[in-house]
Parts: C-alpha cells; structure tokens; sequence
C-alpha cells in the first residue's frame, strides 16, 4: 500500500537541523550579551567661552606734597636758685653689739604669778552595758546595778506597750517593719537626741513620739559623776490578720 502522505509536506522531517540552527543562535546571543561591555559616561557640558577685552583705568595723580608741620617753640628755661644749707646734720654711729668672753650676762629673776586653772566639765558619754551605775526608771528601786538594768528594760517596754498607736497611713498602705530607736539620758536625766532607723518615714515619727514621752530619771553615775548613757531599743510594727 502507497502512504497517504506527502513526504515533501511533513512537518517534522527538518526538525533536526532547525533544533540545530536555534541552538546555535542562542549560543551566539549568550556569548554576545556575556561579552558586552558598558563604560560609564560623564556628562560633560560644552559651553561657549567669552573673552571680554580688559580696559586699563587710568588712575588720577594726587598732589603728594604735604604741609609742614608749625615749627615747635621752646620755653624759657626756669631759673635754678641753689640755696646753701645752713643746717647741720648729725651722723648717727653704730655701736656694735658683739660680746667677748670676758663680758658677764646679767642674771634676771623671773617670777611666776599664780595660774588658775578653771575645770571644764566634759560631756563623758559612756555605753549602757558598761557604767558603774545605769539611769534609774522612775518606780526602780536604789538597789544593784543588774536589778537597775532590768528595772530599767522593763520600764521601757511597758511604756512602748503603754503609749503604742499604729499609724493609720501606714495601717492602711500595709507598711509594717522593725524601728530602732537611740536616745540619750543627759547628766540632769532628760531623754535627748532621740534619732530612729526603719523602713518608713510614718513608723520612725511613730517610735520616736513614743520615747519623747518617757519621764525624766536619775542619771546614771560613773565613779561618782552623772555622765551621759546612750541607750537603744527596737520597736516591732506588725500587722496582724
């Protein structure tokens, strides 16, 4: 049997070599645009350049010739009289104050006047635990220096229990903490110098309103003497549910 087919009108009987031609020119055209070089131009303006023609400026000549100066008078000199001196001038001689050894020193008594010394009073502070004798707690019986110390702590604690009153600021933001309060008892048995350290501002006043009203004392003594007794204390501000 004969093909229906023109072979001469087949479209793929050529596909080969066109695959071939297009392959190459795309070769070509890669190779081209990898070797394609472009260089940076700058502008560069072309303007027309004037000249304009210089023109020398005649300068005027100035008279240069300048007025002398008036001619300078001298004065008359002034008249010097020279008057003699007629008064006489004693010299004044310089006696020379070295010494031999055959010149005596005069001997000088010298008297020592009474001298009065006038006692200062020192303000002597001395710790607590060590003098000889602590500041008597009014209601502390006169009796050995431990009974005193306990008398005295006692005291103390009943008049924080006593005077005791929570800030209500304080109550209220929940501030709460330990105050530690110093005091002085002076040599005339006042509570000075009163100064707390704690966690807020509210409860220090509080602490430190609370020691101002302790009662005057007897102060404490050492080797005899009043003297000044530091003492400190802490004050607990709890809050209880």
């Amino acid at each position: 049997m004969k093909t229906k087919k023109n072979p001469k009108v087949e479209v793929g009987r050529n596909s080969g070599l066109y695959f071939a031609i297009g392959l190459n020119v795309m070769l070509l055209f890669t190779y081209l645009t990898l070797e394609h070089k472009t260089y940076q131009r700058t502008k560069v303006s072309i303007d027309n350049v004037q000249m304009e023609e210089l023109y020398e400026e005649d300068i005027p000549i100035t008279d240069l010739s300048v007025t002398p100066p008036p001619p300078t008078v001298l004065s008359t000199p002034e008249i010097i009289t020279v008057v003699e001196n007629t008064k006489e001038i004693e010299e004044t001689v310089l006696e020379s104050t070295e010494t031999d050894q055959e010149e005596k020193i005069e001997e000088r008594v010298v008297q020592v006047e009474e001298v009065q010394v006038e006692e200062v009073e020192e303000d002597v502070s001395i710790p607590f635990s060590v003098v000889e004798k602590v500041p008597i707690f009014p209601g502390c019986l006169d009796t050995s220096n431990e009974a005193l110390k306990e008398c005295f702590n006692k005291k103390i604690n009943n008049h924080i229990i006593k005077n005791f009153t929570y800030p209500q600021t304080a109550l209220e933001l929940g501030v709460y903490g330990r105050v530690i309060v110093l005091f002085q008892v002076d040599k005339d048995g006042n509570v000075t110098n009163i100064r707390s350290r704690g966690p807020d501002k509210m409860l220090e006043k509080e602490a430190e309103r609370i020691i101002g009203l302790l009662p005057k004392m007897k102060p404490g003594l050492q080797r005899g003497n009043p003297v000044t007794v530091p003492y400190s204390i802490p004050i607990n501000f709890k809050i209880e549910n």
